[in-house]
């Protein structure tokens, strides 16, 4: 059986932080990204709206900027290693964030087979955000299902990995899931519960309940 792993990226790939904090940090906007991410978090504002926000901000954003946020991120141990042996069992890794491509599709280079998040215009930034292109939780499930498109295998073949609200659709949608250092309510949805900074001991969760596989 091939499996498709979906991993979010904030708060569960990245240990106790998200994009937009490592990046506004970057810039000196600490308190600026954390009154959005509060908002964000009541569900005062929308995806969207934040997106539009967080575009404002970075007004003097340079891709040296972004570099140094990604190179200097907390985070979790082993993430090359885990997408290197889901590469040679033959399964597929993507990681799906509501957080900006440019800063996502960075995972390209660690092993991700695929990797989705908001559409943001090129740094540093020329044009407006097109609120079209920002993904929603929701819009979490419909890449899910391009994804298993491209890479022919179905939901049920699916391993969904994260940590907060915005992840609780996908947790629904798929056959097994992983809560990684999770609020409790997305805890009580997973197969799976991962207190820790290894992503090598959450993947032996799947990897050891997995059908003909030794768990020694």
């Amino acid at each position: 059986m091939t499996r498709l792993h979906l991993f979010d990226l904030d708060g569960t790939l990245m240990y106790g932080s998200a994009a937009p904090a490592e990046i506004s940090r970057q810039l000196g906007l600490g308190t600026e990204i954390a009154r959005l991410e509060r908002a964000f978090g009541a569900r005062e504002i929308s995806p969207q709206q934040f997106s539009v926000e967080v575009h404002a901000l970075w007004a003097e954003l340079t891709p040296a900027h972004v570099r140094a946020a990604f190179d200097g991120s907390p985070w979790l141990a082993g993430i090359r290693e885990v997408w290197r042996e889901v590469r040679e069992r033959g399964d597929y890794c993507a990681v799906i964030s509501l957080s900006p491509s440019f800063f996502v599709e960075l995972l390209l280079e660690w092993g991700a087979h695929a990797a989705h998040g908001s559409v943001f215009p090129e740094v540093p930034f020329t044009r407006p955000v097109d609120v079209s292109g920002i993904l929603t939780p929701k819009d979490k499930v419909t890449v899910a299902d391009r994804l298993c498109t491209r890479f022919g295998v179905s939901r049920t073949d699916c391993v969904a990995y994260g940590d907060s609200a915005t992840d609780a659709v996908l947790f629904e949608a798929v056959a097994v899931s992983v809560a990684v250092n999770a609020r409790p309510a997305l805890k009580e949805r997973a197969t799976h519960v991962y207190e820790g900074r290894d992503l090598r001991e959450a993947y032996q969760l799947v990897s050891a309940a997995r059908p003909g596989v030794d768990a020694s």
